[in-house]
């Protein structure tokens, strides 16, 4: 089928085969109405889940960060409680909105007389405290840690205005209400107002730092360190390492620049810290390929402890090989055991201890391969389409056009893929039969193009599903699609 695993023979290549799941839709934020256009800066440019799943957070090309909560009660009560309660213990997630704020706005580079848009690339969340929580938000060239939390509402209590009791023509001292002192003559004594604290309370977002002025280049990515202290950012030739309490410093470890900026052969393109090693990282490239760093042989990382890639065979090399080969986005599993990597073409599996080829690779969109040429000419073959992976491991999902997602099961000899379209009502559309393993694209759209895929099924290149998001613990999945933020659940 148009999305079948090529598993490798090795005991750690992927988990066994799961029952298909009922993908349903769930909830949508920010929906269009029929006839109704889009502005630009609605457009949603950054999906993320906490690492519980008590939270979402988006980000739009406007530069606004909105956040989401979760309503329902299941990972707040005991399952005998829920019994009690009548509840259902396998309720979906459900989500409501909770607050916004503008993280970025447009800016101006006088030294380089460039424009920074506002536009949200990235979003990660920070690990909470004392019931508030942190977050890291990048446009091309700035990063901002805000702290968003409750605060109770200070108001102020009646004042010593009244001078109901007044006497008039002089008379003796009365005392009025608020403790103020009626003096003769009929005036009272000024007394400050006084402010109390309500029992009602607002989200407040306080932006904490901002670390700027450390990228030439724009970043695509954020990552947070598994210490809790650091985190990483990287542009197209450089990884930067920060401290969260330190605004006005970073460390380059990885820099690929060369002297001579004709010799630049490759660009970085993604990069991810382990989820629990704090000493190792990765990052991928624009020639297809995944390096694992390790921290702790050099401050500079400039060489690598493992490299991840699959070698196109010298008969199927093209014009358009090494474009469709760029690698758009990477994601760790969970469990650090994996890495999830998507190119323009295929979502490929790779197991950390074994560099000699992905363990599976997912044919997205293979009935576009003989439309390579148009969509280089409409750069549509540039498109960055986001991967993610279920919290378990059983599944990954990414994004194509149409506003369509497919989610494919990881499970050896498991060929299980769903279409999904972000809609209220999902068309589920099983995929067919590719007839060999293919290779992949990346980057940005433009163009309206229309067409039949190998299904039949017609797709719209100017509607896209670039970004969307697993839940850690649960089978939900939230997408954009335009400015709309729809979530389903299996």
């Amino acid at each position: 089928m148009n999305g079948t695993a090529t598993p490798e023979p090795t005991e750690a290549s992927a988990p066994t085969p799961q029952p298909p799941l009922d993908w349903r839709f769930s909830q949508v934020f920010g929906e269009r109405g029929a006839g109704e256009d889009v502005q630009d800066v609605d457009i949603i440019s950054a999906i993320e889940f906490n690492k519980t799943g008590h939270h979402l957070a988006t980000g739009d090309r406007g530069g606004r960060v909105v956040l989401f909560e979760r309503t329902d009660a299941k990972d707040h009560v005991s399952r005998k409680e829920a019994e009690k309660a009548d509840y259902s213990i396998s309720r979906h997630p459900e989500f409501r909105y909770k607050t916004e704020f503008q993280s970025h706005e447009p800016e101006f580079d006088y030294l380089k007389s460039l424009e920074v848009e506002e536009k949200i690339n990235k979003i990660k969340w920070c690990q909470e405290t004392n019931g508030a929580s942190f977050l890291l938000s990048t446009n091309d060239k700035t990063i901002k840690f805000w702290k968003v939390q409750e605060k109770k509402v200070k108001k102020i209590c009646e004042m010593n205005m009244n001078t109901s009791n007044a006497h008039v023509n002089g008379g003796p001292s009365t005392h009025v209400p608020n403790g103020g002192i009626l003096k003769s003559g009929g005036l009272p004594l000024l007394r400050m107002p006084v402010v109390v604290t309500s029992q009602e309370t607002s989200l407040a977002a306080n932006c904490r730092r901002v670390y700027a002025h450390a990228h030439d280049y724009h970043i695509n990515s954020i990552s947070n360190n598994s210490d809790g202290e650091t985190f990483i950012s990287a542009d197209d030739l450089r990884i930067n390492l920060w401290n969260l309490e330190i605004s006005n410093q970073s460390f380059n470890i990885v820099d690929v620049k060369p002297t001579n900026m004709e010799d630049l052969t490759e660009v970085i393109t993604s990069a991810e810290f382990h989820p629990s090693h704090c000493n190792t990282l990765a990052y991928s490239s624009s020639k297809g390929s995944i390096r694992l760093v390790d921290l702790r042989q050099s401050a500079l990382c400039d060489t690598h402890s493992k490299l991840f890639e699959q070698h196109e065979s010298a008969g199927s090399r093209s014009f358009f090989t090494e474009i469709i080969a760029s690698i758009s986005d990477i994601k760790f599993s969970m469990d650090g055991r994996h890495i999830l990597s998507r190119d323009y073409m295929t979502l490929k599996l790779w197991d950390v201890n074994m560099d000699s080829g992905p363990v599976a690779t997912f044919q997205v969109h293979e009935y576009l391969r003989p439309k390579l040429c148009d969509l280089y000419e409409n750069d549509s073959i540039f498109d960055k389409f986001e991967c993610c992976q279920s919290g378990d491991g059983l599944r990954v999902a990414t994004g194509s056009y149409s506003n369509i997602f497919r989610v494919f099961n990881c499970g050896a000899g498991d060929s299980e893929v769903t279409t999904l379209e972000a809609t209220r009502n999902p068309t589920r559309r099983q995929a067919q039969n590719p007839a060999r393993p293919v290779r992949s694209m990346t980057r940005n759209v433009r163009r309206e193009n229309t067409g039949i895929d190998a299904n039949g099924n017609s797709y719209d290149l100017s509607t896209k599903l670039l970004h969307l998001a697993w839940h850690p613990a649960e089978n939900l999945i939230a997408c954009a699609a335009a400015n709309s933020l729809y979530m389903y659940y299996g």
